[in-house]
């Protein structure tokens, strides 16, 4: 796989396709872009004319760990228009799920430029959801930090899987001061509750109405735990040139891709390259 430095980190990435049009696709989680799903859709795609990149965040697959900057989900938007930037691929039809939608649409906010199109789906969102995410990227590994130091931030499962892929990064934990890399979770993790008004994490309420390029908006099933079929709804209704519509699988997915437990949650999202080709005419 090919690495490429971004605002000083490296970033790992892979093109799928070579064609006119240009998309990214960012999934969710920690999760890499060789994480079932991701490629497919990106394949999918490429059969339709598109040249798609899939990517590591920091923190995520090869790429290098940050802790620096205002919270991760900013950090993954800077990287992603730094990204679409280098690799000369802007503007893009940007495509994020799940943790990717939320870095998505503060990439779109931010750097506006690198955005053709904006496509969403499985919007984190409500007091559980929300707070959920507080643990998985922050408590997780400032509880080891406050115990034993960045030696224990190394030995988390999550941290030992970026180690093992990119062995420069246990150098990079290391060498963090643990108080202040404590600090900057809690800070990170402060950085998921939303002020009132703005369903998504990272924007003001009054963002919403920045964001002019079209996005499409695929509804959250009813069932879902995590990602709020009011909370997709939400968004939709604030910004002003978006479009809601049903994703191609029944109303249980999420819960099914979860259940099943073999971290294959973006499995079906293959399926979305016909909704997002018509959507991107």
């Amino acid at each position: 796989m090919a690495t490429i430095e971004v605002n000083g980190l490296n970033i790992g990435y892979e093109i799928v396709g070579n064609g006119s049009k240009t998309a990214i696709i960012t999934p969710g989680g920690r999760f890499s872009k060789e994480t079932p799903g991701v490629k497919d859709l990106a394949e999918n795609l490429a059969a339709q004319g598109y040249r798609t990149v899939i990517w590591d965040r920091p923190n995520c697959g090869e790429s290098d760990v940050c802790f620096e900057g205002e919270n991760e989900s900013v950090l993954n938007a800077d990287t992603l228009a730094g990204l679409l930037k280098k690799l000369d691929m802007a503007p893009a039809l940007v495509i994020g799920g799940s943790a990717g939608s939320r870095v998505s649409l503060i990439a779109t906010l931010r750097h506006p430029d690198v955005v053709r199109k904006l496509a969403i789906l499985w919007i984190t969102g409500d007091a559980i959801g929300l707070s959920g995410l507080v643990e998985v990227y922050c408590g997780s590994l400032h509880v080891p930090a406050k115990i034993g130091g960045m030696e224990a931030v190394a030995e988390v499962p999550a941290m030992q899987e970026l180690i093992r892929r990119n062995p420069g990064n246990r150098e990079r934990i290391l060498s963090q001061d643990p108080e202040a890399f404590s600090a900057t979770m809690q800070r990170w993790g402060a950085s998921f509750l939303p002020q009132p008004g703005s369903p998504v994490p990272g924007l003001k309420p009054e963002d919403y109405a920045k964001i002019t390029c079209p996005v499409l908006v695929f509804r959250s099933g009813q069932s879902d735990p995590h990602h709020p079929r009011y909370t997709s709804e939400e968004v939709h209704a604030l910004l002003p040139n978006a479009s809601l519509t049903e994703p191609p699988w029944g109303d249980r997915e999420w819960i099914d891709r979860m259940v099943a437990g073999d971290g294959a949650l973006f499995r079906s999202w293959g399926m979305l390259a016909p909704q997002l080709v018509e959507f991107d005419k």
